[in-house]
C-alpha cells in the first residue's frame, strides 16, 4: 500500500516527495534519508497540487519562515532553482548621472547658442551702438542679462566674447568710413558725434556682459572689458582720423567760435582718454581743456608768458574784439551802477 502510494504521489510531487519514516529499529543518527542533504532554500513560486481523496500526506511541512519557506530538496535540484532565478543584464541598469544633470539645468548647445542667444544680443547691441543721447531703447535689459547669465554658465562665454568683438568691430569701420566721406567744414562735428555715440553705448554695453567680464575675461584673459572696446574705437577710428582732424582743430582754436566750445573740449578730453600720448601732438590745445598738462611755469619764462598773452589779444583785436571796445562798455557798467548806487543812498539820506 506504501509503494503504491509513492508511485502514484511520485508523478505529482516529483522532486518534492517526503521521506519514510525511519523505523524505529534503526536509530536516528544512523538513518540517512534517501533524498541527500536538507537545503533551505528562499521561497518560490510552485504550483502543488493539492492531496488526492482518501491518502494521507503524513505529517504537515513546518510553518513558513518570515524570509521565506523551508522545503526539503535533493542536492542535485538546488542548482536548477538557482537557475531559475533570472540575473539582472548590464542594459536593465539605469544611467542616473546623464538623466539627472539634463534636469538639473537645461543644456544650451552651440546650435541653440547661434540660434536662440545670440540673435537677441546681437539685436540689443545695434540699437545700443546706434542710439543718440537721450533716445530710449525698447529693449529688455533683465532679459539680455539673463541671456549672458545663461551662456557663460553653459560655457559659451569664448565664442561670446568673440562674437561682441566682431559685432562691434564691424560697426566701428563702418563708422570709419562715414568719417573718411565727410567734408572738412563737418569734419569735427561728426566726430564728436560718432566718439560720443559710442562712449554712451559703452555705458550701457559693459554692464549687460559684467557677468562674462568677471568669469572669462577678467580671469582667463586678465583684461577688462571697458578697456577692450574702447582700444577697439582707438585703432579702428582714432588712428585712422587723428592726423586729419588735429590739424582741423588747430585751426578751430586759432579762430574764436569757429567750433563751439563744448565741442573742442569733448573731443580733447576724448582723445586724450584714447591715447594720453597724443598730447605731444598739440600740448598747447590739450592743456587748454586738461590741467596739468604742460610743466609747471618758472619765474625765468614770465617775459615768454607775457608775449603768448600778448599775442591772443591782438588775434582777438583783428577777429573784431578791440580792447577799447571792452574797455569802454567796462567802464560804462561800473558807471551805470555807480549812478544808481547814489541815487539810492541819496534817497536813504533823505
Amino acid at each position: 500500500m506504501e509503494e503504491s502510494m509513492e508511485e502514484e504521489e511520485g508523478g505529482s510531487y516529483e522532486g518534492f516527495r517526503q521521506p519514510p519514516p525511519p523505523s524505529p529499529s534503526i536509530p536516528a543518527p544512523a538513518r540517512e534519508t534517501p533524498g541527500g542533504q536538507l537545503l533551505a532554500m528562499p521561497a518560490v513560486s510552485v504550483d502543488r497540487k493539492g492531496p488526492k481523496e482518501g491518502l494521507p500526506m503524513g505529517p504537515p511541512p513546518p510553518p513558513p519562515e518570515a524570509n521565506g519557506v523551508i522545503m526539503m530538496l535533493k542536492s542535485g535540484d538546488a542548482a536548477s532553482v538557482a537557475k531559475a532565478a533570472p540575473a539582472p543584464t548590464p542594459g536593465s541598469t539605469i544611467n542616473i548621472n546623464t538623466s539627472t544633470s539634463k534636469f538639473l539645468m537645461n543644456v544650451i548647445t552651440i546650435e541653440d547658442y547661434k540660434s536662440t542667444y545670440w540673435p537677441k544680443l546681437d539685436g540689443a547691441i545695434d540699437q545700443l551702438l546706434t542710439q543718440s543721447p537721450g533716445d530710449y531703447i525698447p529693449i529688455s535689459y533683465e532679459q539680455i542679462y539673463s541671456c549672458v547669465y545663461k551662456c557663460v554658465c553653459q560655457q559659451h562665454s569664448e565664442q561670446m566674447y568673440s562674437d561682441l568683438i566682431k559685432k562691434i568691430t564691424n560697426h566701428l569701420e563702418r563708422v570709419s568710413k562715414e568719417l573718411q566721406a565727410s567734408p572738412p567744414d563737418l569734419y569735427i562735428e561728426r566726430f564728436n558725434i560718432a566718439l560720443g555715440q559710442y562712449m554712451g553705448a559703452l555705458q550701457s554695453i559693459v554692464p549687460l556682459f559684467i557677468y562674462m567680464n568677471k568669469f572669462y575675461i577678467e580671469t582667463k584673459l586678465n583684461r577688462d572689458l571697458k578697456d577692450d572696446l574702447i582700444k577697439l574705437f582707438t585703432e579702428h577710428v582714432a588712428e585712422k582720423h587723428i592726423y586729419s582732424l588735429m590739424p582741423l582743430l588747430l585751426e578751430a582754436q586759432s579762430t574764436p567760435f569757429q567750433v563751439t566750445p563744448s565741442t573742442m573740449a569733448n573731443i580733447v578730453k576724448g582723445l586724450y582718454t584714447l591715447r594720453p600720448e597724443w598730447v605731444q601732438m598739440a600740448p598747447t590745445l590739450f592743456s587748454k581743456f586738461i590741467p596739468n598738462i604742460l610743466p609747471r611755469a618758472v619765474e625765468s619764462e614770465l617775459s615768454e608768458y607775457a608775449a603768448q598773452d600778448q599775442k591772443l589779444q591782438r588775434e582777438l583785436i583783428q577777429n573784431g574784439f578791440t580792447r577799447g571796445d571792452q574797455s569802454r562798455k567796462r567802464a560804462g557798467d561800473e558807471l551805470t551802477y555807480n549812478s544808481s548806487s547814489a541815487c539810492a543812498s541819496s534817497r536813504g539820506y533823505r
